[in-house]
């Protein structure tokens, strides 16, 4: 889907907002509708290490969700970028078209010691998106734009695996979680446009209407963890 918004009369701009609100609370989710977090995992990763890990997840739009990631507390960096496919260095453009197997992604670095992989987790499935829409996420559609953890480690592997057993044993969605769990093979970083995408275009429709909403959860459900 294209996401962008060219200048247009203030007219037509409007009735374009119109419709994108309207697309996006017709096809919004599970996840977008909780009124507070999920449940913290049962079993985390063991912090071996203090100084930073790596985790990389997918859920649509990687522009909402670098936001999000960006405002937890002991992440250091996020980065919006492509992964799970089979093409190296991908453009949006074919990443876009659906066939080189790429998500639209997201590369958080952390310190384990501040916040565990679990609450990283805890925050994907909470307000970063819907992990029980399958190959798309509110109106945005495609297999790039699919529900994904990309493991670095079988620890990593452990966790999410559990959690996503644990949230469908407590039926904490009404619908089943369609999250694919697979070995992180590579991650691409995508162009500069897109990186800190909120942070530049804090007012564009798209933004104000999918992302900026998830900041907000972000902030209301996860106090302790949220900072500026």
């Amino acid at each position: 889907m294209n996401r962008s918004f060219p200048n247009v009369p203030a007219v037509l701009a409007a009735l374009t907002v119109g419709l994108v609100l309207f697309a996006a609370k017709a096809t919004s989710g599970a996840s977008s509708q909780l009124s507070e977090a999920v449940a913290a995992p049962v079993v985390d990763a063991i912090v071996t290490s203090p100084a930073e890990d790596t985790a990389v997840f997918a859920g649509g739009c990687f522009w909402g969700d670098e936001a999000v990631f960006e405002h937890v507390k002991g992440v250091k960096s996020a980065v919006s970028g492509y992964a799970g496919g089979k093409t190296d260095n991908p453009s949006y453009e074919q990443v876009s078209s659906g066939d080189t197997g790429h998500a639209e992604s997201v590369q958080v670095i952390y310190d384990p010691s501040q916040v565990s992989y679990g609450k990283l987790l805890q925050v994907f499935f909470s307000v970063a998106h819907d992990p029980t829409q399958l190959n798309r996420q509110g109106p945005d559609r495609g297999t790039q734009y699919r529900s994904a953890i990309f493991y670095n480690t079988p620890e990593q592997q452990r966790v999410a695996e559990s959690y996503i057993k644990q949230l469908t044993a407590a039926k904490t969605f009404s619908r089943p979680i369609v999250t694919q769990v697979a070995k992180l093979q590579a991650f691409f970083p995508a162009e500069a446009y897109h990186q800190d995408y909120l942070v530049n275009h804090p007012n564009q429709p798209y933004i104000v209407i999918n992302d900026q909403p998830k900041v907000a959860a972000l902030k209301k459900q996860f106090a302790d963890i949220y900072r500026n």
